[in-house]
């Protein structure tokens, strides 16, 4: 993750990018404030629900945008490498649904 615009860490507006590798998967979460996501390279696969359901989820392409609303939520996964511009208003903030799934949380591997 870069920062590209703001401080995520503060109130005001940020912009952060994200590069995934083909098959990474953000587990069911949601956020405080709404975003904006755009595709810059690769397809991400959206999905809407408390469980993680590939075939559910939703391809966006390059240079598609979508926004999420506060609090909703989601899950996505990388399809080819891709990178991601997020948008939204600081302080940043992501609550995974299952608190198992937190990769802040997983033991270090040695």
């Amino acid at each position: 993750m870069a920062v590209v615009s703001g401080d995520p860490g503060k109130a005001g507006p940020f912009t952060v990018e994200l590069a995934m590798p083909n098959g990474y998967r953000i587990l069911p979460h949601f956020h405080p404030t709404d975003e904006t996501v755009e595709v810059k390279k690769g397809t991400l696969l959206v999905g809407m629900g408390d469980t993680f359901d590939a075939a559910k989820a939703k391809p966006m392409a390059v240079g598609e945008k979508g926004s999420m609303a506060a609090n909703a939520h989601h899950f996505a996964a990388a399809k080819g490498t891709t990178l991601i511009s997020v948008t939204a208003m600081g302080p940043f903030g992501m609550t995974y649904v299952n608190p198992a799934d937190d990769p802040q949380k997983q033991p270090a591997k040695p």
